[in-house]
């Protein structure tokens, strides 16, 4: 086996960009320093999670169907809950 390059990729698209910045968590609005809670890691923060396993085997269910991180599974499904009207009073 060889080692070779790797390939070169083509910059992003404006649609690329775009995209990318209409992910919930691409927001700047707030800055991370300002909410304290959880461990910060990056731009987001860390916390812990009991979930029942029946909810967890659907969410790596959906997570696999989408090719998709759990982790990217349970904040789409938190925002969503919180964007749309499930809680509103």
């Amino acid at each position: 086996m060889s080692i070779q390059r790797k390939p070169k990729t083509a910059p992003a698209t404006a649609a690329q960009d775009a995209f990318i910045q209409g992910a919930p968590d691409a927001s700047k609005a707030a800055p991370a320093a300002a909410y304290e809670k959880g461990i910060p890691k990056g731009h987001k923060r860390q916390i812990t999670l009991t979930i029942a396993p029946e909810l967890l085997r659907k969410v790596d269910e959906v997570a696999k169907r989408t090719g998709q991180a759990r982790a990217a599974v349970i904040n789409m499904a938190i925002f969503r809950a919180l964007e749309g009207d499930i809680f509103q009073s």
